[in-house]
């Protein structure tokens, strides 16, 4: 959905455009300036297509010390990902030094920008737009948030201004089918579980290693979703390869495995986590993809084991053995026997579904700080990490499993130490859980000359 960031600096009147858009009183309006903090967004259903409106705290003067940077952040946060600008200025007010300077930084953006001058609530105020001329905006619209005057005009020169309605990368990733890659070394069983799964013999099974040579895409249908299921190539140590054919079979599921929304990684429950499964689960780390470990021929290990005990028993070994995967769920099942089989995309469904979910913003920032202030993060030199503000942004990798991903705007990114880093993503994980995915930081520093 295109998105559209209202900014300004206080007071002009952002909060009251931001209810009229969204058709609802979801932003505090009152006279007193820095009253919006957080980045709040909402949908318009005002023009010919719904689009996202995004409110932010005043740019400018600090009528609040204590929250100015984070204000400051979440409104460049909004303006990154805003497909159009709506820079809003006091009508009655006139123009001030504030407002020219904010005009020129939004230039910077490179995005569309439609000066709205607000509070033009009867006609005898419109000569009052001619002061804001000087700020250079061919773009501009005379409204009365507070009465609804000028509003419709407004809707329409967004929708001007509004890029063409191509087809989105991210809305091809949600119409195409999630692939999902079946992984692991040689003889595991992972033409079995694609038999299993579709209940029919699609694929060669045979105890020899190495029978699959290509990888398969099979399409597969559960819950109403489409899926394609890609039956790979057992991936050996390189060292081990017998022939060139076997070379470029373990390229092609390499290959697969990169391309996958989300890999299942199947172990042998009668072997365990061998380092070779260390590796391939290393592979699917380093790519970022969200994974299932699938505990296959557990019909032979229960025989060997105590029922649920050894079940627990079976999952923590993986769990330790793959301690950077722990976030992964672990399925024990049998695909010889279809023991369950149908558990497998259960969790596959429960991943999906986390996979939509949003932090809220203040909430994840309330809860970042809280984190911090137990556990503070450690010196290097004389210097300590401060998180100014966080929020969660649209995945670089969009998909039906698309990692969450938390920008964290601070003081200096090189005082993050990895030990650390894996602290606050645990703490994340533990307030909202994501099974399976990969949850990253990206770090975003103060620019320079700010304090």
């Amino acid at each position: 959905m295109q998105k559209i960031a209202i900014v300004g600096r206080p007071n002009v009147g952002k909060s009251a455009l931001f209810n009229r858009l969204a058709g609802k009183k979801i932003s505090i309006v009152h006279d007193q300036p820095g009253v919006t903090r957080d980045r709040l967004s909402a949908v318009c259903k005002l023009a010919s297509k719904p689009f996202e409106i995004i409110d932010t705290g005043g740019i400018g003067y600090e009528p609040d010390p204590d929250f100015s940077a984070q204000t400051h952040l979440a409104a460049d946060a909004a303006m990154a990902t805003a497909d159009v600008l709506l820079l809003v200025v006091d009508g009655l007010a006139g123009r001030t030094p504030l407002d020219e300077e904010l005009a020129s930084i939004l230039r910077a953006a490179s995005k569309p920008i439609l000066l709205v001058i607000n509070k033009i609530d009867e006609r005898v105020h419109d000569n009052l737009t001619a002061d804001f001329s000087r700020l250079g905006f061919p773009d501009q619209c005379a409204v009365s948030a507070a009465h609804g005057r000028g509003v419709d005009d407004l809707i329409e020169r967004i929708e001007e201004l509004l890029p063409e309605e191509s087809e989105t990368e991210e809305a091809k990733q949600e119409k195409r089918p999630a692939r999902i890659a079946i992984i692991g070394r040689p003889n595991v069983g992972k033409s079995s579980l694609t038999n299993a799964i579709l209940g029919d013999k699609r694929t060669i099974v045979s105890e020899i290693a190495g029978t699959t040579r290509d990888a398969v895409d099979i399409a597969y249908q559960f819950g109403g979703q489409d899926y394609v299921l890609c039956d790979t190539a057992g991936m050996r140590h390189r060292s081990r390869h017998d022939t060139s054919v076997e070379v470029f079979s373990v390229m092609r599921s390499e290959k697969a495995l990169k391309g996958a929304d989300l890999c299942l990684l199947l172990v042998d429950a009668t072997q365990g986590v061998t380092a070779q499964e260390k590796r391939i689960a290393k592979l699917v780390q380093e790519a970022g993809k969200g994974v299932l470990i699938v505990l296959n021929k557990w019909d032979l290990a229960e025989k060997k084991g105590s029922g649920r005990e050894s079940l627990e028993h079976h999952i923590n070994a993986v769990q330790s053995e793959l301690f950077f995967l722990r976030y992964a769920m672990v399925v024990a099942l049998s695909a010889k026997t279809g023991e369950n089989v149908t558990r497998l995309f259960s969790a596959v469904e429960k991943m999906r579904q986390h996979a939509t979910r949003r932090m809220g913003t203040g909430e994840l920032n309330r809860y970042l700080s809280k984190c911090m202030e137990g556990y503070p993060p450690p010196m290097r030199g004389r210097r300590r990490l401060k998180l100014l503000y966080a929020t969660q942004v649209e995945s670089s990798r969009p998909g039906p499993f698309s990692p969450p991903e938390v920008v964290l705007f601070v003081n200096d990114p090189k005082l993050l130490v990895p030990a650390y880093e894996e602290f606050l993503i645990r703490r994340i994980r533990e307030k909202w859980e994501y099974p399976g995915l990969p949850i990253r930081l990206r770090l975003r520093g103060r620019k320079p000359g700010e304090s």
